[in-house]
C-alpha cells in the first residue's frame, strides 16, 4: 500500500468525514457554509475535516467569485479499486454499475471536477490529452483537429467518426489549459452505446457540455484537474461522465507513469 492509499484510509476512517463525503455526493459544489448548516458541528470542525479530505484528494475545491466550493473528487478511491480489485470482478463491477447508473440514475448536478496527480512533466501530459498516439491507448478516442481556440474538432470514437460544427476548441494554452465542447451524440454512436430509443432520444436532445484540463506542474509530479460544466438539471451525460471520468483518468494516469493503460479503458 503506497502513501496516498494510506491518506485515503485515514481520511475515510472518519464517520464525519464520510458523511461530508455524503453530502457532496448528493450535490456537489457546496461552500463551507453550507456543508456546515447540515451537520451538527462548528464551522471550524468541519473545515478540518474538508482539509484532511482535500490532502487525500478525495475533495476539490474551486473558488467561485467570493466562495470556495467543494467536490467529490472519487479518482483516489477508483486507483485503489484499479489496483485491488481482479480483472474478472472489475469488469463485472463497471458494467453493473454502468447500466444501473447510465439508465436508472440520471444525476441533477451542474459540474463534477476531478483532480489527480501524475509523475510525468505538463508538456509530456499534454501530449496525452492532445495527440492520438497517447488517447487511443488511454481513452480509445482520437481527435482531428489543430488544437487552436475556435477550431473544429472531429472525434474518432472506437472506429465511429463523431463531426459537428459545434464540436470545437475553446481555450487551448499549451501545456497549462486546454476546454473543449463535448462531443454530438449521433445514431452510429448509439450503436455501439446501446441505448434504448427513448433514452438515447433525451440523451440526444441535451445542451451540449464542455470539459476543461487544467494543468500544473507540483514538485516532480503534474496536477491534472479535470471540469465537466455546463450540464442540464437531470442530465443522462451527467450520470455517464461521473461513472466515466475517474476510470479514464485513472487509466491516463496509469498509462503516462507505467507505460501501459488499464485494461478496461482499452476495451472501451
Amino acid at each position: 500500500m503506497g502513501p496516498v492509499d494510506v491518506d485515503v484510509f485515514k481520511a475515510l476512517a472518519d464517520p464525519s468525514r464520510r458523511h461530508l463525503l455524503d453530502r457532496l455526493n448528493e450535490r456537489n459544489g457546496q461552500s463551507l457554509r453550507e456543508l456546515a448548516a447540515e451537520l451538527d458541528m462548528a464551522r471550524q470542525s468541519v473545515s478540518k475535516h474538508l482539509a484532511v479530505l482535500e490532502a487525500a484528494n478525495l475533495v476539490t475545491t474551486l473558488r467561485r467569485g467570493r466562495e470556495t466550493l467543494h467536490y467529490l473528487n472519487p479518482v483516489p478511491i477508483n486507483e485503489i479499486a484499479e489496483r485491488w480489485i481482479t480483472r474478472y470482478d472489475r469488469g463485472r463491477v463497471h458494467a453493473l454499475s454502468d447500466l444501473k447508473h447510465a439508465l436508472e440514475e440520471p444525476v441533477d448536478q451542474p459540474a463534477f471536477v476531478y483532480t489527480t496527480y501524475i509523475k510525468t512533466t505538463p508538456e509530456r501530459l499534454w501530449e496525452a490529452l492532445t495527440a492520438p498516439e497517447f488517447t487511443s491507448r488511454w481513452w480509445q478516442t482520437t481527435f482531428d483537429t489543430d488544437w487552436q481556440a475556435g477550431s473544429r474538432m472531429t472525434w474518432d470514437n472506437n472506429g465511429i467518426l463523431i463531426a459537428d460544427p459545434d464540436q470545437v476548441v475553446l481555450e487551448s494554452d499549451r501545456p497549462r489549459r486546454l476546454v473543449y465542447t463535448w462531443h454530438t451524440f449521433t445514431p452510429q454512436l448509439n450503436e455501439r452505446l446501446g441505448l434504448d430509443e427513448r433514452t438515447f432520444a433525451e440523451l440526444a436532445a441535451e445542451r451540449r457540455s464542455r470539459v476543461a484540463f487544467d494543468i500544473e506542474a507540483v514538485g516532480e509530479t503534474v496536477k491534472l484537474t479535470v471540469v465537466h460544466d455546463e450540464l442540464q438539471p437531470g442530465s443522462i451525460v451527467a450520470t455517464m461522465v461521473r461513472n466515466g471520468w475517474p476510470a479514464v483518468l485513472s487509466s491516463l494516469k496509469t498509462l503516462l507513469e507505467t507505460g501501459e493503460a488499464l485494461p478496461t479503458t482499452r476495451r472501451r
